[in-house]
């Protein structure tokens, strides 16, 4: 049996029904921004959160941005951020003008590592950005404790990690701000791009309104120079829907992730993910890491196990960053986890038997 790495359907098949529902019902309200479905999703999702409000946007790199943005993150200031991550966190960052610091990973997480953070704190320094790289939260007591001493702003950046717990809180619950991507291929994914910041911050919500909507409150009167980033009434009514599901979706995740946990523990050659004893995972992705990677993924491939690399490129050294003038060994942590890393099947739509050909493939392939 093939086991694609994502299937985009299977959640549409499962719910066609009420998504269905949900575009008819945009459709005759002739509303498509701003709107009742916008509005709902926002108490749906900052309640999920724990959290008092909601604001959502039109990605979730938009969304980091614009929350530094209105934290008083501006041109010449640092920002630090994971050596290993997504660049979309990098990018949000220097969008503003300000520069990324990176800090290497926990190598048994991949999270930023609370230990190293101090050592990168310059009188530059406005914010710590975290990431709860495939789905595993950061260490955020240690990580908070830091940014109390240095007086910074924290911003959770957990794209990859809707519904994760942290210490008995849901990720986000607690904090100044996390951001979330609604990305297709997330945990909870919009059929388009979208984004958005929890906050119990009410003065921060407001700068945010204003940052996504030309910065204005009412029609034509503009307070503030800012663009336009809105998540469209499609995409809230279709990710309210997903919404209701997300908790079941996650646990099916986990136990995707316990059998291959199980199943392909006896491997010497497979560096399998750790879960911290604090963490409870939203299983995004379930990373692999493997000195010969690159045959092991033709092997899978030859099997019929479709597999990722995320992420190939160690983001201080995409052409995108040659301006900062990182040289190559200067993060050697996430350049060796970036010559290692290899993503298997994941997902809540994985069938028993799908799981079996993926172990039984990468089994044969090690």
């Amino acid at each position: 049996m093939k086991a694609p790495f994502l299937d985009l359907k299977a959640p549409y098949t499962e719910l066609r029904a009420e998504l269905d529902d949900a575009v008819q019902r945009v459709l005759s309200s002739g509303w498509y921004l701003l709107g009742p479905e916008l509005e709902a999703f926002e108490q749906e999702f900052a309640a999920y959160c724990r959290n008092t409000h909601c604001v959502a946007m039109g990605s979730g790199g938009d969304a980091l941005e614009l929350v530094l943005r209105a934290l008083g993150v501006s041109p010449g200031d640092e920002v630090i951020v994971p050596s290993h991550t997504f660049i979309a966190s990098w990018l949000s960052i220097s969008a503003i003008g300000a520069r990324p610091v990176p800090v290497e990973p926990d190598e048994r997480t991949y999270t930023i590592d609370p230990a190293l953070i101090e050592a990168a704190i310059t009188p530059s320094t406005r914010a710590i950005v975290p990431v709860h790289l495939y789905g595993h939260p950061a260490d955020l007591v240690p990580i908070a404790e830091i940014a109390d001493r240095h007086d910074l702003a924290v911003v959770e950046d957990a794209a990859q990690a809707h519904g994760a717990r942290y210490r008995d809180r849901v990720v986000g619950e607690g904090s100044l701000a996390a951001v979330f991507s609604f990305y297709p291929g997330k945990n909870l994914g919009a059929l388009g791009d979208g984004g958005a910041v929890v906050t119990d911050n009410a003065d921060l919500v407001a700068r945010l309104r204003l940052l996504r909507n030309y910065g204005s409150r009412i029609k034509y009167q503009h307070e503030i120079q800012a663009g336009n980033s809105r998540l469209d009434e499609l995409q809230a009514a279709m990710l309210r829907v997903k919404l209701a599901r997300l908790d079941d979706w996650n646990a099916r995740r986990r136990s995707v992730a316990e059998r291959y946990l199980k199943e392909l523990s006896d491997l010497d050659d497979l560096v399998l993910p750790e879960v911290a004893p604090w963490a409870d995972p939203a299983w995004h992705l379930f990373v692999v890491r493997s000195a010969t990677r690159e045959r092991l993924r033709e092997r899978l491939a030859q099997a019929g196990v479709g597999t990722l690399i995320h992420y190939p490129v160690p983001v201080h050294l995409s052409p995108a960053f040659a301006s900062d003038r990182r040289l190559a060994g200067s993060q050697p942590l996430a350049e060796r986890i970036a010559d290692e890393v290899l993503s298997l099947p994941m997902g809540p739509h994985m069938s028993d038997d799908a799981v079996d050909s993926v172990v039984a493939a990468v089994r044969a392939a090690v």
